[in-house]
């Protein structure tokens, strides 16, 4: 069994064949691949031979892949088949475009329409996660897929839970989540439920607006206690533009204490949804210049005094300018 994940690229694992090397985490390489038989492509999480080598690890990692593998929603990552072959353990999923990560690489920042529509995507797929018993325990970016029109798609759920599951059977010393989006509780070590992936989602929402995570640091420790003790920098000190609405939203995620978050990624969805009916309604008012136009040509054909012309224009458009503050609060 080898070492090296490059030595996969072009083998066959089960049904599939491995084509290129997209990336690895802590405890598995990911490749896109294709199913032999049809060509259809597919991503193919493989679990590092370490683990693998493992018989309870292993294990878990299989049960729990399955498990995942029943999340049936249109924001959850889809698991194809879970195998094991030749020494090696896999999952096969649908295979994506591109992923938030990639997208903040390129973009640095994102803009607040697309930022809303996604983060209301993960709260949808957390939601009904949470609802069937599963909490993520890693959200961030690269967890955060992305359909070629946009929608977000939560990944990896179940692998988190069969490394919690392990470590509390065994006892073994292991990191469950990224130090820079972990919870307080979490980096606690308390017991979590699903508003620690809310907090998670947060430091990926208020990096995505700004650049940056609220929490940075080369020491875990010293991270950890920034997570529990320090409040984050206000996103609009490091982006002027972003809507005060958002901002609430964001800083709510990334409340210190679980109760004070929002109760539900339910809750956190509407909350989006309605800031995103909001930005639409705004953004319909770009039709008022072309309604003032055909104010000031019909008061020209009454032929009123000249003075009234620039009345009614300064009216109008402080008249859009108060809706579109008042909607985005």
């Amino acid at each position: 069994m080898t070492s090296d994940p490059e030595d996969l690229i072009g083998r066959a694992l089960g049904p599939y064949t491995l084509d290129r090397l997209l990336g690895q985490g802590g405890f598995a390489w990911v490749y896109a691949g294709r199913r032999t038989a049809d060509g259809e492509p597919v991503a193919v999480k493989v679990l590092k031979p370490r683990y693998a080598g493992d018989p309870q690890f292993e294990h878990r990692f299989r049960n729990e892949s399955r498990v995942a593998s029943e999340l049936h929603h249109p924001n959850v990552i889809q698991i194809l088949e879970v195998g094991q072959t030749g020494g090696f353990t896999y999952f096969a999923m649908d295979l994506y475009p591109d992923s938030l990560a990639s997208l903040m690489e390129r973009e640095d920042t994102l803009p607040q329409e697309r930022l809303v529509r996604i983060a209301a995507d993960v709260a949808a797929g957390l939601a009904f996660a949470h609802a069937a018993g599963f909490v993520h325990r890693d959200i961030k970016p690269h967890n955060v897929l992305l359909r070629a029109n946009g929608t977000a798609v939560v990944a990896d759920f179940g692998i988190a839970r069969a490394v919690s599951g392990y470590v509390s059977a065994t006892g073994v010393n292991m990191t469950i989540g990224t130090p820079q989006y972990i919870s307080p509780e979490q980096a606690q070590g308390r017991k979590l439920d699903g508003r620690s992936d809310l907090y998670a989602l947060g430091v990926t929402l208020y990096k995505a607006a700004t650049g940056t995570v609220p929490f940075r640091s080369s020491d875990w420790f010293e991270l950890a206690r920034m997570h529990v003790e320090e409040q984050p920098v206000a996103p609009h000190k490091k982006r002027g533009d972003l809507s005060p609405r958002l901002e609430r939203i964001i800083l709510k995620c990334l409340a210190k204490h679980p109760d004070d978050r929002y109760p539900s990624a339910q809750a956190l969805r509407e909350e989006l949804d309605h800031l995103s009916d909001s930005q639409r309604q705004t953004d319909a008012f770009g039709v008022a210049p072309r309604a003032t136009a055909e104010l000031v040509a019909l008061l020209t054909e009454r032929r009123l005094p000249a003075w009234v012309l620039p009345v009614v224009a300064v009216a109008v458009v402080a008249l859009v300018a108060l809706l579109v503050v008042v909607i985005g609060r």
